[in-house]
């Protein structure tokens, strides 16, 4: 059984029965020039997938549910206008409603709650109307050309929660405004005037009970380490898992680890931090191991007070570190006022592995993943291999390698990994953590992110929405949706989910104000393309790899200067290595138009074509056969950039192929496309990686030829 969370929207036609009653005929006609010159085309156009047709109505699936809503806007505008001629009660018109949420696949066909609330909403829709959900409303206000009446919490049948019912208003004058309704008020004003007092008296006179009565915001600081530094990663791993116990809790909104590890090291401002991570509640305390022994001490803080809510130390053995923190997840619960299910007391009591060793090596890998240094990446997976190899059924542990190894791959660090071997692995072992524990949200963003890298959009929505309903409070998962819809050119959604993702996560890594950064330049809001962009490539993870962005920014706002000045210090710190031919060639799966964008913007800012400076003598430029006849079924020896370090390719007549330098080793297809020599393998994102070849320029060198594409300069001579 798969699921899924989809928007989901479910039209009838009003009175149908009697219009076929009336004239049949007619009827079935006009129904049918109703889909074929309206409906199935904004369906088609908004993206939308039918699911199924009824005879008075349909059931359609949208990945994104502002596609939903201007869909329906289009169709009930452009039914308005249908057959003036007609008297009124022989016009066809449409009750429509719109539902984000959670959907069960089976075959080509849907069903649960998700479904369920859609067709209730079209049922007590308007004729011509449309109504949304609360859950499609929040994720759509001022993204699309339409107005909203908000009609208050309505019970539908069969469902058992309340459901936020919002009018959609199709008049231009009300687009970007949201009305309050008199059908969402109470009986009578004054009712509403006595429930206003009671509930003002109940805050003043039981203020205390605040935590008890709303939905809590909370922040795990990092734990402070009270043993030698060598015991910093057990310290940073009891913060870490504390964080994800609690994130598991249904009512509770948890800061992620990205933003709190900002913290560490540093004095705790309680002010502070309920300003800059928008939090009510935090939990500070410390860690100290001696032998098989440890002590951890712990308090929950009301920022607003400063008072204590909770305060507890736990003196147990080493081997009870997850009784440990089920104790404090559990204690913390309780202290908050929450009820927890039966599935999450089940989740936060469930240890992760009962391999105290390869916990230790988990533990080990994630500091250094966390540090998203090339230096470090590589000693990571190494730590998670040892960890996995102790304990095959450590899902974390499988979810936490296909994260860093995801990282690898898309930061291009072939010196760590090479990137079809990166790849590969993270497929892997992202499947692996999900065929242990199908209900980790993570190894589903990764998939996400690698399924938009392979072009495979429908899988990466589909899992990035999976993500999300398995961890509402995830800001990866809410990443990995706003990096899909970034790449599928839907920018209104990517930026929602970025802007819900930094809820969770208000100071993020370097790659995610990267993707942040990206959407936000390709919506034309430069001001905070240029925060996010600067912050991702000179913040503490930036390590020069997402400077050279920051000029495209630039260049849209002006700053022709400083997009050269920044051009120039990204060569400084990448040694020449980034060109246009690289952004060509790595972001290949976005929109031709946006990568289009992009590119004229790099261009503008001083970026060159090829890695290295690299500018070929188009006079000694090679034509096409004079390539293959070079290439094609020889060795060919030589020296690569920027190392002049030596290199061999060999290359049959049928293209097969190998390349190895002092740093690089593959396998790949070697053909001549046009004038260009092209190099296909797992390599360079799965792309073809093409790029001219020239005639040494100088004839006393031993080398004959230059080949350059995206990532290397090739000098050579050929040999049979």
């Amino acid at each position: 059984m798969e699921r899924r969370l989809a928007a989901i929207l479910s039209a009838d036609v009003v009175g149908y029965s009697r219009l076929m009653g009336a004239d049949e005929g007619g009827t079935l006609e006009r129904l049918k020039a109703c889909r074929r010159e309206l409906v199935d085309s904004a369906i088609e156009e908004h993206h939308g997938r039918i699911i199924k047709l009824m005879g008075d109505g349909a059931l359609v699936e949208f990945a994104s549910v502002v596609d939903a809503v201007q869909c329906a806007a289009v169709i009930q505008r452009g039914m308005s206008g249908r057959d003036p001629g007609l008297p009124a009660e022989q016009r066809i018109r449409l009750r429509i409603g719109i539902n984000l949420g959670d959907i069960i696949v089976e075959g080509d066909d849907i069903y649960g709650d998700g479904v369920n609330i859609a067709a209730r909403l079209q049922g007590i829709a308007e004729p011509g109307g449309i109504f949304i959900s609360g859950t499609a409303f929040d994720h759509v206000a001022h993204k699309v050309d339409v107005g909203f009446s908000a009609l208050g919490e309505h019970r539908l049948k069969n469902i058992t929660d309340p459901v936020r019912v919002y009018c959609v208003l199709l008049d231009p004058a009300h687009t970007g405004k949201v009305v309050f309704s008199s059908r969402a008020r109470p009986r009578g004003m004054a009712l509403l005037a006595l429930v206003g007092l009671l509930i003002a008296a109940s805050a003043t006179v039981f203020a205390w009970q605040w935590p008890h009565k709303q939905r809590a915001s909370i922040a795990v600081l990092p734990f402070a380490n009270l043993s030698d530094q060598t015991q910093d990663y057990f310290a940073d791993g009891i913060t870490d898992n504390l964080i994800t116990d609690l994130a598991r809790l249904s009512n509770l909104d948890v800061i992620s680890q990205n933003s709190v590890f900002t913290y560490k090291g540093k004095p705790h401002v309680l002010e502070e931090i309920r300003r800059d991570l928008g939090v009510r509640f935090v939990v500070e305390g410390s860690v100290q191991r001696s032998g098989d022994l440890i002590r951890v001490n712990a308090q929950l803080i009301d920022t607003s007070s400063g008072d204590h809510l909770w305060a507890n130390r736990f003196d147990r053995s080493a081997a009870e570190v997850f009784a440990v923190q089920d104790a404090m997840g559990r204690q913390i619960a309780d202290a908050l006022g929450l009820k927890l299910t039966r599935s999450e007391t089940e989740r936060i009591a469930r240890p992760p592995t009962t391999n105290l060793e390869a916990y230790d090596y988990y533990l080990r890998a994630e500091q250094a993943a966390r540090t998203g240094r090339r230096s470090l990446m590589l000693e990571a997976l190494g730590l998670f291999d040892q960890a996995e190899a102790l304990d095959g059924g450590f899902a974390e542990a499988f979810a936490s390698d296909a994260r860093a190894t995801s990282f690898v791959w898309r930061s291009a660090y072939d010196d760590v990994l090479q990137s079809a071997l990166a790849r590969k692995r993270a497929y892997e072992k992202a499947s692996r953590a999900l065929a242990l524990d199908p209900e980790l949200p993570s190894p589903y963003a990764v998939l996400a992110i690698m399924q938009a890298v392979d072009r495979r959009y429908e899988q990466a929505i589909a899992s990035a929405q999976k993500a999300v309903s398995l961890g509402a409070a995830n800001a990866e998962a809410h990443m990995a949706v706003a990096y899909v819809q970034l790449v599928w050119g839907n920018h209104a959604d990517a930026a929602a989910a970025v802007e819900t993702a930094l809820r969770y996560d208000p100071n993020p890594s370097a790659i995610d104000r990267y993707t942040a950064g990206m959407v936000f330049y390709l919506q034309h809001d430069y001001d905070r393309a240029i925060d996010s962009l600067k912050r991702a490539g000179y913040g503490s993870q930036g390590n020069g790899e997402f400077v050279t962005a920051l000029a495209m920014a630039y260049v849209r706002v002006g700053r022709i200067d400083e997009a050269r000045a920044t051009v120039a210090e990204a060569e400084r710190l990448l040694g020449a290595r980034d060109s246009l031919a690289a952004w060509r060639i790595g972001n290949a799966h976005f929109r031709k138009e946006d990568l289009a964008f992009i590119l004229d913007a790099l261009r503008e800012a001083g970026l060159p074509e090829w890695p290295f400076g690299f500018h070929g003598d188009e006079q000694s430029r090679l034509k096409g056969p004079e390539i293959a006849a070079t290439v094609m079924g020889k060795l060919l020896r030589g020296k690569t950039e920027p190392s002049e370090s030596l290199a061999i390719m060999q290359v049959q007549m049928d293209g097969k192929a190998a390349f190895r330098s002092a740093t690089q080793m593959m396998t790949e297809t070697v053909s001549v496309k046009g004038d260009l020599l092209c190099e296909q393998s797992e390599n360079a994102f799965g792309q073809p990686d093409c790029g001219p070849v020239y005639r040494h320029a100088n004839p006393t060198d031993e080398t004959t030829y230059a080949y350059v594409n995206s990532t290397k300069v090739f000098y050579f001579s050929a040999a049979k």
